[in-house]
């Protein structure tokens, strides 16, 4: 888990594991560290039987009262209620650990002051292993001055087989864990009291948590394993999650870029797709316009052709009557005025005539 050192240490140091075991180096909790410590923001442990506000953020382990030769605390969270939770895990139960509590508790509270911040209401966390029962041990401490109240935890008191079903069934449907779901899952190998159970148990948690189809989901469970489980996994095993946690955290790189590519493109599209409707908007626009202004240029021409047509036509009238008041033949003003026929002349002549006749009489009166 993450916070500085991750791992149980009361399973054995780094430099006295048995022959075999991984030695987990800590740039190795580093990766598990950065990978679990925002991951675990927004959990509980309610699943392990804590009735404990949600883990709001991971805080430093490191407490400078305590000597260069021991190793930090496993976890301190700030929980959503303002307090902090310095988490501990063992695989025995040990009088002589409350003592060790009691020194992180008064470390922390020396922190805080040292920091001039107010120290938070602080709870010691203490989960249990398989390995022991919630009747083998006490928590409470009480020396007079001093008195301790622990919050156990007791894996031993998991369905574990019933949840590990449950679990695999998810994952070959390829389904979305929720958070109780991801907790289990990483906590699981410990649940089993026998060692060689919680080895066959690790191995298969880590085969089952690879085929996790979500990557996010996958990096934190195959980290928490890791994590929880460093002193008690063999090498091989131990070097699979890490080659898994590299693979997983290129293949999320690539996957965020690929997400990241196609945001770029999808947005590239949008724009083109919006500059090609404005395009297509000015375009008609501009169609428009220019039908408007052919419709209103050709009506202009019309007007000036019928008002050139209807000049013509009147010259060419005043000048038939010209030549028939001269008594010109209609066939000889037809040839030069083609524009009227011999009808037309006819007419005209006619016409001219009766204006002609009703002029004389006008002057005879």
């Amino acid at each position: 888990m993450p916070g500085g050192s991750l791992y149980p240490r009361k399973l054995k140091r780094i430099d006295q594991g048995r022959k075999g075991e991984a030695p987990f180096l800590y740039q190795n909790k580093d990766i598990t560290s950065k990978v679990l410590a925002e991951a675990f923001k927004g959990k509980t442990f309610r699943v392990y039987g804590l009735d404990l506000p949600e883990i709001k953020a991971v805080l430093p382990t490191n407490i400078p009262a305590v000597k260069v030769n021991e190793l930090r605390l496993d976890n301190l969270f700030e929980l959503a209620d303002g307090s902090a939770a310095i988490v501990d895990y063992e695989s025995e139960y040990k009088k002589e650990d409350k003592i060790k509590y009691l020194n992180y508790l008064t470390g922390i509270a020396n922190r805080y002051l040292r920091e001039k911040k107010h120290c938070p209401i602080l709870r010691m966390i203490v989960i249990y292993t398989g390995d022991i029962k919630r009747k083998q041990i006490s928590a409470k401490y009480d020396i007079g001055a001093v008195r301790i109240t622990l919050e156990p935890a007791f894996l031993s008191e998991l369905d574990s087989d019933r949840i590990f079903r449950h679990l695999k069934q998810k994952v070959k449907k390829k389904e979305m864990l929720d958070d109780e779901e991801l907790m289990y899952f990483i906590i699981l190998p410990l649940s089993y009291r026998k060692r060689n159970e919680k080895d066959s148990k690790i191995r298969e948690s880590v085969q089952l948590a690879v085929q996790i189809h979500d990557r996010h989901q996958q990096l934190f469970t195959l980290a928490g394993i890791l994590a929880f489980t460093d002193k008690m996994i063999d090498a091989e095993t131990a070097n699979k999650i890490r080659r898994a946690i590299e693979m997983t955290k290129v293949a999320q790189i690539f996957e965020e870029e690929k997400q990241q590519a196609l945001a770029e493109l999808e947005e590239k599209s949008r724009q083109a797709l919006e500059k090609a409707k404005e395009e297509k908007k000015q375009a008609i626009a501009k169609a428009k316009k220019e039908k408007k202004q052919a419709i209103a240029e050709a009506k202009k021409e019309k007007k000036r052709a019928d008002n050139a047509e209807a000049k013509l036509h009147q010259t060419a009238r005043e000048s038939v009557l010209i030549m028939l008041k001269k008594n010109y033949p209609s066939e000889e003003i037809a040839s030069i005025v083609p524009l009227f026929s011999l009808d037309d002349i006819e007419d005209m002549r006619k016409e001219l005539a009766g204006i002609m006749i009703k002029a004389t009489q006008h002057l005879n009166c």
